[in-house]
Formats: structure tokens, C-alpha cells, sequence
């Protein structure tokens, strides 16, 4: 059964806003090496589409996937660890902030090139029913991947082959520093009636309405009703990735980003609880988070020696020595 549970709503919620703020403040320690693409803002869209499936129902993300993946239902501390590139990370350290994967808890990866994850899927949810498994799909992307051709050729085959999969468009309005005005001719809604794909747009920042239209969509598609998508209209709160920090791009004006501020999902779902629930989540939140600081930082870092382990079907093992 999916969740509807507003507390365990803002749980996931809440956990993601800070799972984001303590990897930020680990970017600046240091202890990721790289940086992050944040997802603060976005939490509502993870949460709800995540509660509407389940465990054996598959996910794929994006670049800016850490929501998706703790949404499903990763352990955090692993999580965290795999993104501070420890061996006691959910991939021992090799996946990294933009390739994370569980398929323990259906998660078959983050995808750093746009637009991939829905072919990923398309392809690996086609494979289970045909196997017989009663699952379905949803993959996140950007509104700067609508227009990208293996999406659209995933829109294709899903609706050819009837293929269960929710395509969730994250329109946070910007791919990087483009504005969506300015990239996506129409609408991306629109995108889906050439394909004969159901479509809605919702509002992404409230985590209970896009539970609600993603739980419809897949009652219809587990029903063999083919894929649909799903616009949600969000906002990131914070810099396209964290090296923004530093350079400080003037693309988004600061009255814009305090309006969306505005309408934050973790308060809008925080304010459908009684006052002693919300305190006890986030402090339960917050437990879990410092245990998955100590764990993160806790776990070795890989031999290199082992760097071309998992690499090669032969086996190949890279050399001892220099030169």
C-alpha cells in the first residue's frame, strides 16, 4: 500500500532538507570532494511521488538526486558516506553524489546525463513485466531534458509497448542558468499528447497534492493504462550545484528566489501537523543525521588499488607499482 500518512510526509521532508544542509556544510569542510547539486526546495516532489509507490517499484534520478534516493527509502548514513566517497557507502564510494544507487529499495541509480534515467528505466521496467512482476516506474528529470532526443525516444517506446513508467518533469524553472522561457518551445505538459500519454501539471511544492496525482497515475497504470506524465512546478532554493558558492552567478533576481522561499514544502506539509509531532520528527531527524555525520566520516576510503574493481567482466585488476 502507498503511504499517506502526513507525519511520514514530513518526515521524508524534513529528512531531505537536512540530509542537503549537513552535505553542504560537509562540501565546505572538505569531506566531498567536488561539491553537490542541491536539492533544497524540491523536497516536496521526491517525497510525494516516492509515497505513492511501492518498495518493489522502481526509481531513477538525476544529477540532483539525492532526494529520490533517500525518498525510496536508502539508509542515510550510507548515503552520506557515498557521497563523502567511503567504502561504507551505499556504492562503496564509487557512485558518488550523482551516481547513487539501492536496488534494495528499488533505486536503480542517479544519471548525470540528462535525460538517460528515462530510458534506464523504460528499459529495466519493460524487462520486470515482462517477467511477470506486478511493478511500475517513476523517473525524475529536469525541464532542461524535455528536449533532449533518448527522453523523448523513452516517451516513444513507453507508449508504444504500454510500459508503466511516471515521467516526472522537475520544472524548477531553470536548466542550470536557462530559463525555461527561453529553451522549451510550448509546453512541457504538452510534450506527452504527441506520444498519446496522459499528462498533469501540480504544484510541486506541496507534498500531499503530488502524492494525490502520482497515486492516481499509478492506480491507472498498474491497471495496464500505459505511462503518463506528471509536470511538477518547483523551485530550487538553492545554487545549481554547490560550486555557485564561490562564483556567485547572477542569473535568478533576489526577489524571485524570496517569493519561492516563500512557499517552502517543508513548512507547508510541517504545518498540517499538530506542533509536538513536527518537533518530535525533527528531532528524530536530526538524531539520525548526526549518527550519519559519525558513520560518513567514520568509514575508510577506498584502496586505489582496487580502482578498476566491479570495471571489467574479465576480472582485470589493476597493477601494483608505478610506471
Amino acid at each position: 500500500m502507498t503511504d499517506s500518512d502526513p507525519v511520514r510526509l514530513y518526515r521524508t521532508v524534513r529528512l531531505i532538507r537536512r540530509f542537503e544542509e549537513r552535505a553542504i556544510e560537509l562540501v565546505d569542510a572538505g569531506e566531498i570532494v567536488g561539491g553537490i547539486h542541491p536539492y533544497l526546495g524540491q523536497e516536496g516532489v521526491a517525497a510525494g511521488v516516492c509515497a505513492a509507490l511501492r518498495p518493489a517499484d522502481l526509481v531513477t534520478g538525476t544529477h540532483r538526486g539525492h532526494g529520490h534516493v533517500l525518498a525510496k527509502g536508502a539508509d542515510p548514513a550510507r548515503m552520506l558516506a557515498e557521497l563523502c566517497g567511503r567504502v561504507t557507502g551505499l556504492n562503496r564510494g564509487r557512485g558518488g553524489s550523482m551516481h547513487a544507487a539501492d536496488f534494495g529499495v528499488g533505486v536503480l541509480g542517479a544519471n548525470a546525463i540528462v535525460g538517460a534515467a528515462g530510458a534506464i528505466l523504460t528499459g529495466a521496467v519493460w524487462a520486470r513485466r515482462r517477467r511477470g512482476d506486478d511493478v511500475v516506474g517513476a523517473t525524475f528529470f529536469g525541464d532542461g531534458a524535455v528536449n533532449e532526443g533518448m527522453l523523448l525516444e523513452a516517451f516513444n517506446l513507453a507508449a508504444l509497448w504500454r510500459v508503466p513508467v511516471l515521467f516526472v518533469c522537475e520544472n524548477n524553472g531553470y536548466a542550470t542558468t536557462m530559463p525555461v522561457e527561453g529553451a522549451v518551445a510550448g509546453t512541457i505538459a504538452g510534450r506527452a499528447a504527441a506520444f498519446g500519454m496522459p499528462a498533469a501539471t501540480v504544484d510541486g511544492q506541496d507534498p500531499e497534492r503530488v502524492r494525490e496525482v502520482t497515486a492516481a497515475a499509478v492506480a491507472r497504470m498498474r491497471a495496464g493504462g500505459g505511462p503518463e506524465l506528471v509536470e511538477a512546478r518547483t523551485y530550487r532554493f538553492d545554487a545549481h550545484h554547490t560550486f555557485e558558492h564561490r562564483v556567485r552567478l547572477d542569473y535568478r533576481p533576489p526577489e524571485e528566489v524570496a517569493a519561492a522561499r516563500r512557499r517552502d514544502p517543508v513548512l507547508i506539509q510541517g504545518d498540517r501537523l499538530p506542533a509536538a509531532d513536527r518537533a518530535a520528527v525533527d528531532a528524530e531527524v536530526e538524531a539520525t543525521l548526526d549518527a550519519a555525520v559519525d558513520f560518513a566520516l567514520a568509514g575508510p576510503a577506498p584502496d586505489p588499488a582496487t580502482a578498476l574493481d566491479h570495471l571489467y567482466a574479465s576480472g582485470l585488476t589493476a597493477r601494483t607499482g608505478g610506471g
